[in-house]
């Protein structure tokens, strides 16, 4: 799983996930890509999954880039816990995606291998996502 080496506060607050990406809304290394088309947390867990989902239907052919790291932790209370008490403890680490960025990027295959290799990394996503190659951006 993805995660910081080091951080210099363990907690966060949860911020705002308004407007679109401002940066790594191009692609700058492969030929096709996955982009967001909302806004949204990926947890680490699930950046894997979907990159597991796409070297597998690759055949590890190609070449691929992961363009998002999760690096804010989302914190968590135990189970039947009351109210208050301060704020709970780090769980996991996620990525924070507005609609525009690129999430994934892929190069060396052919477009009809990308596009289902996409697909399939897109089912893992807690996002909606769009395939997007050179031509189309």
């Amino acid at each position: 799983m993805l995660s910081p080496k080091k951080v210099k506060y363990r907690k966060q607050q949860r911020g705002r996930m308004k407007g679109t990406s401002q940066r790594g809304c191009n692609l700058n290394f492969g030929e096709f890509g996955l982009q967001a088309a909302e806004c949204g947390y990926i947890s680490s867990r699930q950046i894997e999954a979907a990159r597991i989902a796409m070297t597998r239907h690759a055949k590890r052919g190609g070449q691929m880039w992961i363009r998002i790291f999760p690096d804010k932790p989302v914190t968590k209370k135990p189970a039947e816990v009351r109210m208050g008490k301060g704020k709970g403890a780090p769980e996991g680490w996620v990525a924070v995606v507005r609609p525009g960025r690129i999430l994934y990027e892929i190069g060396g295959i052919s477009r009809d291998l990308a596009k289902e290799a996409f697909r399939l990394a897109s089912h893992k996503l807690s996002v909606k996502t769009k395939f997007v190659d050179r031509s189309s951006i």
